[in-house]
């Protein structure tokens, strides 16, 4: 009888211990946690440090995380928020469901940082991509109008670079942005719910130019040895997303979660997300950024409204896009 007891024991033991274990359940966006995306990696590296069970839920794209937690409120399970943006802080914030972050590291942003709840882990700028060989690529959203040029675009209202394209004409054009809108509305073959099915479009040729970010080409060139793909530079410059996450304050791990979010802008993080979520690290890796990284278009304005700007903007700017796609 004696190893049956043993057994029990162990049995016991692991059971007690798996039950021990905390879980940090982290809500962000379906590309972050696909299986080329940077979750896998993060997950793996947080649980070596952290003697807990990280979880990512992925609930569709960026812009769908804040309406799911304007649902659900304080009874959301997530412990923490990854995936917003700039365009969104203001709305988040408003829900007083965010605590302060409490991270004082420094970062390596194109501009200044001083948001004490949403902690940045990466950056980009919005761009459309094309194929090299596309003849009379648009250097503008007015030659981009007035061209026979297809495009792929994301819903504003489910999608971070949805919304991010609006701001980026609210940005560029100001009170001319439904006369911008009006002369893309032909250009637009289909908006799709996120940044994927978009791009997956694009790969499929269903279109000249899908709104992705300047550094999707390094994807195609560092992934694929694929150097087809690059962006479009337009003369009125490239809007920003800044691409953060935010500590829920009903978590029942805020120990757990605080560590999570300082873990976010350390090597282990910042070195992946270069090739994982093709974007630009918060605090560049002590190795740099990756070869190839160098070959990418360079916007010469970087335009971006403050979260305050963004949230009072979107209402028109959405009302603005409505008109002239039913148009």
């Amino acid at each position: 009888m004696r190893l049956p007891i043993v057994a029990s024991c162990v049995a016991l033991a692991a059971g007690t211990a798996a039950a021990e274990t905390p879980v940090l359940t982290v809500l962000t966006y379906d590309s972050f946690t696909s299986e080329w995306g940077p979750g896998p990696a993060v997950e793996k590296a947080f649980e070596e440090t952290c003697a807990c069970d990280l979880r990512f839920v992925a609930a569709g794209d960026g812009a769908a995380l804040l309406a799911r937690l304007q649902l659900e409120g304080a009874r959301s399970e997530a412990d923490v928020v990854l995936g917003l943006d700039t365009n969104l802080t203001a709305a988040a914030a408003a829900t007083g469901l965010f605590a302060p972050h409490g991270v004082s590291t420094p970062l390596d942003l194109p501009v200044a940082w001083e948001d004490p709840v949403f902690l940045p882990f990466d950056w980009g700028w919005f761009a459309f991509v094309h194929d090299r060989r596309m003849e009379d690529v648009p250097a503008s959203f007015e030659e981009l109008a007035a061209s026979d040029s297809k495009i792929v675009i994301q819903d504003p209202r489910s999608s971070t670079p949805g919304l991010g394209l609006l701001m980026w004409v609210e940005a560029a054009y100001g009170d001319r942005a439904p006369e911008i809108w009006e002369g893309l509305a032909d250009n637009i073959v289909t908006v799709t719910p996120g940044w994927s099915e978009a791009y997956g479009l694009f790969m499929e040729g269903e279109a000249d130019m899908v709104l992705s970010y300047t550094t999707s080409p390094a994807y195609h060139l560092i992934a694929e040895e694929d150097d087809t793909k690059t962006a479009a530079a337009f003369r009125e410059g490239h809007y920003l997303q800044v691409e953060v996450a935010g500590k829920l304050a009903a978590t029942d791990q805020p120990e757990l979660a605080d560590r999570f979010m300082a873990f976010l802008l350390e090597e282990p993080v910042q070195s992946v997300l270069p090739t994982t979520n093709w974007m630009y690290p918060a605090k560049l890796p002590a190795a740099g950024l990756p070869e190839g990284f160098e070959t990418l278009v360079q916007p010469e304005t970087s335009l971006l409204l403050s979260a305050d700007e963004a949230l009072a903007l979107r209402p028109e700017a959405l009302a603005e896009w409505q008109d002239a796609l039913a148009r």
